[in-house]
């Protein structure tokens, strides 16, 4: 179990038993900065990935879920931002909060060898579910965990219907830019989520033609996203059609969220062609990027929080460490940091 887990000790160190904390002053937790909803729900998928193979992780997944527990309101809606003091400083709301605490409640429900986690989060999921967000993306993360619970529980109505919803914003033609096929005028971050929840729609609610939608996006996205052997991916201030690469400051969560959908995306297809698009997310962390640099602390175990062009931002901060788990946890190479 210890050398299963050496790639969360970081995520240990940023943790504490309200929470994982959100920003990190080069390995060292910048408690005054408080934590974040995003950042829990990331650990919470994490953590029951690992199907509870150590105590160590199923003690962080009970951590993950009780932040969310706590954030949620009885409407559906859900706080982002809580200081170090236990203060909630913004209101409840649909946002990606929402959508990433849905994502990963039912990852939780599909995933978790603990039973009584998985029931606490399928109860709460059924309750953020009967919210809605006019956000793109918070439904696309929204989808991917109702896609996840549905499949445990093809009977869960409340799923079903949010995944109909999500659905309907999918009606944009993604040929209708030309050969800028994405459905906004910009890459901005996640951009893969929405592929991958297409896909997963899909595949739920057996429309192929929306599954194949989504795997014909995600193909344009790789290939706008790769440069040589290499991702360059879609850094923190977008991409536009007429942007060339390589463009920084290039960020973790943009190759996790190509990892998941390749995976997604290999599952659907069969087709090996998918395993190399994830390899190639495994080796940007191991330093087959743009700038040709490691993106992790092979001593804290932490991910580094961008990509520069000499250089990493060194500061390992908790969206930066758990997209480097996320993408490592497809790839045996994940022990070895």
């Amino acid at each position: 179990d210890r050398q299963r887990t050496t790639g969360f000790r970081h995520v240990m160190r940023l943790t504490d038993d309200r929470g994982i904390l959100e920003h990190a002053e080069g390995p060292h937790p910048r408690f005054h900065m408080g934590y974040c909803t995003d950042d829990n729900a990331r650990l919470l998928i994490v953590s029951v990935r690992d199907r509870g193979a150590a105590t160590e992780t199923a003690g962080l997944a009970r951590i993950a879920a009780r932040f969310l527990f706590d954030a949620q309101r009885s409407d559906g809606c859900v706080h982002n931002r809580l200081s170090f003091d236990r203060v909630w400083t913004d209101a409840p709301n649909t946002d990606d909060c929402w959508g990433r605490t849905l994502w990963a409640l039912g990852e939780a429900v599909q995933k978790s060898a603990d039973t009584e986690l998985q029931n606490r989060c399928y109860e709460s999921f059924v309750i953020g579910a009967g919210a809605r967000s006019d956000s793109l993306r918070s439904m696309c993360f929204a989808a991917l965990g109702a896609a996840n619970l549905l499949a445990e529980d093809e009977r869960n109505t409340e799923a079903r219907h949010l995944l109909h919803d999500a659905r309907a914003m999918f009606a944009f033609n993604p040929d209708g830019r030309g050969r800028w096929r994405w459905p906004e005028p910009r890459l901005s971050y996640a951009n893969a989520a929405i592929p991958e929840a297409m896909i997963a729609c899909g595949v739920a609610l057996g429309d192929d033609t929306l599954a194949q939608r989504g795997i014909g996006l995600l193909d344009w996205l790789v290939h706008v996203e790769t440069r040589d052997d290499h991702l360059s991916v879609t850094p923190a201030g977008g991409r536009g059609p007429h942007d060339v690469s390589p463009m920084f400051d290039q960020q973790a969560i943009e190759v996790a969220a190509i990892a998941d959908a390749a995976i997604r995306a290999g599952d659907v297809t069969g087709h090996p062609c998918w395993d190399d698009v994830v390899d190639m997310a495994g080796n940007w962390f191991l330093g087959n990027n743009d700038a040709g640099v490691p993106m992790f602390d092979l001593e804290t175990g932490g991910g580094y929080d961008g990509l520069h062009p000499d250089r990493p931002n060194l500061n390992q901060g908790a969206e930066s460490t758990l997209a480097m788990i996320s993408t490592m946890q497809h790839r045996s190479a994940m022990w070895l940091v």
